[in-house]
């Protein structure tokens, strides 16, 4: 996986778009780190981020957004603002200068919990998508998919407050792994299922199957 050369003064090839998705507790955290560790070794330069955040303005939204309540449309408009924040800040100034771009959720993750969780109409979750990044997608998604009892049992043995979502009932959650399974359906290409609910060495070594064959450099 070795990045291919590129003359000086030439523009850099673009870099690449990974995204990790999955509901809450399904063990992306670690994972993203040793993706990131393993595309580093291969010497590519990776950046890698978080939504909502990834840029002070993106943070401060995000603690809006975890912990203050509100309407579904104002928290589905301050994800998107958030995202466009990140896109310009971040995201796209990076995939420009060739670097590749790890990030924990981005627009799948909108659909799965404003949409398919809360109940936000489609047609408005389009728009917000089409408005915010109308021709940009992650070239490769991992969506890590587990039984929600399952993933609540990972986040209650963190002894750490949850935050708002994390709060939510079992039945929320079924409905965001619904949606996440429809999205994977809708773009096979691009999402990739990850069965979450096993030993961290098997997952790993299944992601870094799907980089190598996805993401060929």
């Amino acid at each position: 996986m070795n990045e291919k050369p590129f003359n000086p003064g030439e523009q850099p090839p673009r870099g690449r778009f990974i995204t990790f998705e999955g509901i809450d507790g399904a063990g992306k955290s670690s994972q993203i780190a040793a993706t990131v560790e393993l595309l580093r070794a291969r010497g590519i330069e990776v950046d890698q981020t978080r939504e909502p955040g990834g840029t002070p303005l993106g943070e401060r939204l995000r603690e809006l957004l975890l912990h203050e309540p509100m309407h579904l449309e104002t928290e589905a408009m301050l994800m998107f603002a958030a995202r466009r924040e990140h896109l310009a800040a971040r995201i796209e100034p990076a995939l420009a200068a060739g670097r590749w771009v790890v990030c924990d959720r981005f627009s799948d993750a909108s659909f799965a919990y404003q949409v398919g969780g809360r109940g936000l109409a489609r047609d408005k979750f389009d728009a917000l998508e089409a408005w915010v990044h109308p021709r940009l997608q992650p070239d490769l998604t991992l969506l890590f998919d587990l039984p929600p009892e399952t993933a609540a049992a990972r986040v209650a043995s963190t002894g750490v407050d949850p935050d708002r979502f994390e709060r939510e009932q079992r039945d929320f959650f079924e409905r965001v792994r619904e949606a996440y399974l429809e999205r994977a359906r809708q773009a096979p290409q691009r999402i990739r299922v990850v069965d979450a609910d096993r030993a961290p060495e098997l997952i790993r070594a299944d992601i870094e199957r799907i980089v190598r064959e996805s993401l060929p450099t």
